[in-house]
């Protein structure tokens, strides 16, 4: 229960410095992109504690471990048809920086079916995650994959 409080409090965080960071937008799509990166961090910081762990770059702690899908699980789950508008892309002139490709609009519903795909891994990961090391690198692999999936098809590279 107290973890389920924390991942409250910690979201609720999130979603207010989310909405004051995504103010100051200029462009006619920036406060969307901003709010999807920021999204995007919020995932990528929690997904990078269970990747240390299954990777034993950091010791495994299992209640860190269940917070983090659980927190994963919360944020994979949020509506975020707002947060990719048609022209919000990295080619589109004008936009604030970001790496998404226009191929996610060209090929819908692809970007949905991986959306899918990532919010059943997450869905996978979380009743593991907490329950030793070995069941969560298997789980926590699949996130892994689903992750890079989505970014090979999607995301404009470096």
């Amino acid at each position: 229960m107290k973890i389920r409080k924390l991942t409250l409090a910690a979201l609720t965080t999130a979603t207010l410095s989310v909405t004051l960071y995504v103010q100051a937008a200029d462009g006619p799509h920036d406060d969307a992109i901003e709010a999807r990166q920021a999204l995007m961090k919020l995932q990528n910081y929690n997904v990078g504690l269970l990747f240390a762990m299954a990777k034993e770059k950091i010791p495994y702690d299992p209640d860190v471990a269940a917070e983090a899908a659980n927190n994963l699980d919360a944020l994979v789950n949020l509506g975020q048809s707002q947060l990719w508008p048609a022209g919000s892309d990295s080619a589109t002139e004008g936009n604030a920086t970001n790496r998404a490709l226009p191929a996610i609009w060209e090929t819908y519903p692809k970007i949905v079916e991986k959306s899918e795909a990532l919010t059943s891994a997450v869905a996978a990961l979380v009743p593991v995650a907490g329950n030793g090391l070995e069941a969560m690198q298997d789980a926590v692999g699949d996130v892994g994959g689903t992750c890079k999936s989505c970014h090979d098809d999607f995301r404009e590279e470096r």
